[in-house]
């Protein structure tokens, strides 16, 4: 994972969609200086391909087939910190981007301007800076020069393990299921129910599913 002169960046793909990845691989083969070394659309596949190929850099969607990939920038981050990462994805920049910034990496594009700043977002992360839109850019500095708080939704008020489970309520998924796919006992993730009503003023799991499922089809 050294930045060694004339050897091309090694980036390595994790995107649920294979139609996305080569069209990503297809934007980057064209710079010289980087090179694709592999792709997947799993979590465990993609820990697995770091080992085996040591990126310099990975392209991560929060969307995969197993897991997820905020889960997935966190791990990477806590065992292999020389790996830098970009997410590229279509879900809400001003609910995700802060969180994976703070989860270890180093920039947030959407997806719809992937095609124009996906070389422009890799090149800045791999400098050492902060990649994000200029609207969050924007957001973030009047943060920092009011010292206001940001205006939350309820929804911003989730944490990320939280915000994890009503995506999966949203998608149809039963509190066994839940707990099953995060390994997870049913308690936990009752209590993280009871957590999101609370948060969101629901007053119970209908109103709860509900909201869930709209929350998901906005942000598909």
């Amino acid at each position: 994972m050294d930045d060694q002169v004339g050897q091309p960046w090694r980036i390595l793909l994790v995107d649920d969609h294979p139609l996305v990845r080569r069209g990503m691989a297809v934007l980057i083969a064209q710079e010289p200086d980087l090179n694709v070394c592999g792709e997947t659309g799993e979590m465990d596949e993609a820990m697995r391909l770091v080992r085996e190929h040591k990126p310099d850099m990975m392209i991560i969607d929060l969307s995969l087939k197993t897991g997820n990939g905020l889960e997935l920038v966190k791990q990477v981050a806590s065992a292999y910190p020389a790996v830098k990462m970009l997410v590229c994805s279509m879900h809400d920049e001003t609910l995700f981007a802060e969180r994976c910034l703070r989860a270890g990496a180093g920039g947030y594009l959407n997806k719809e301007a992937a095609s124009e700043r996906v070389v422009e977002a890799i090149r800045t992360v791999r400098s050492g800076k902060t990649f994000v839109s200029a609207e969050l850019a924007e957001r973030l500095l009047n943060r920092i020069v009011t010292g206001a708080p940001a205006n939350q939704s309820p929804i911003e008020s989730l944490t990320d393990r939280e915000l994890e489970v009503f995506g999966l309520i949203g998608q149809g998924l039963t509190t066994r299921q839940i707990a099953d796919r995060l390994h997870l006992s049913y308690k936990t993730i009752e209590s993280y129910r009871e957590n999101i009503k609370a948060k969101l003023s629901l007053k119970n799991a209908a109103e709860l599913n509900r909201h869930a499922v709209q929350w998901v089809m906005e942000n598909a």
